[in-house]
């Protein structure tokens, strides 16, 4: 079974980006499990004098479950033509540590429009030295939707069917290396 970690970079309540990742981990394909990580609001702000011992237990879990999980994946809504605090926040967490090396990453994307966000995004897990797949990007236009929109687009056939072939071809990726 492939141990897939999904993070949404967003804290919204009614967050498209956080709809995505769930959605696929309710669609992931047989041979596939995907956990959605939830603490990302709860990470404190990072500062390299917190490492080592001193790690809070917020980030020893999130850099626990990076570690452990065969894949990531993540959905990032932009701000300002750039990635989320709170990502780059849980981001900054990892770069010290050996769970981003060499480490399967996938971007999904809830919106067409966040180009400088999926660029910025990607150059840094690059720069950490995630093994970022590039393949087949997953994208289903969720913007400007409301939750019982955003449902209902996820739970169409070809959406869920759009997710369950990219989640097999990440995991093909994965088990390609």
């Amino acid at each position: 079974m492939l141990n897939l970690l999904a993070i949404s970079g967003s804290l919204r309540a009614a967050s498209t980006n956080s709809a995505l990742v769930t959605a696929l981990a309710l669609n992931a394909p047989a041979g596939c499990g995907v956990t959605v990580y939830d603490g990302l609001g709860r990470l404190p702000i990072f500062n390299p004098d917190d490492e080592g011992e001193r790690t809070p237990r917020e980030a020893s879990a999130l850099i626990e479950a990076v570690t452990s999980a065969d894949g990531i994946i993540v959905s990032c809504p932009e701000y300002a033509h750039g990635v989320p605090g709170g990502l780059k926040n849980a981001l900054d967490w990892l770069v010290s540590r050996d769970a981003a090396v060499d480490k399967p990453a996938m971007l999904v994307h809830a919106s067409p429009r966040s180009m400088f966000a999926r660029a910025a995004l990607a150059e840094i897990m690059r720069t950490m030295s995630f093994a970022l797949y590039e393949e087949t990007a997953l994208e289903i236009a969720l913007i400007g939707k409301k939750p019982p929109e955003f449902d209902k687009i996820l739970a169409e056939p070809a959406s869920r069917q759009a997710m369950r072939d990219a989640l097999a071809a990440f995991a093909h990726f994965i088990a390609s290396r």
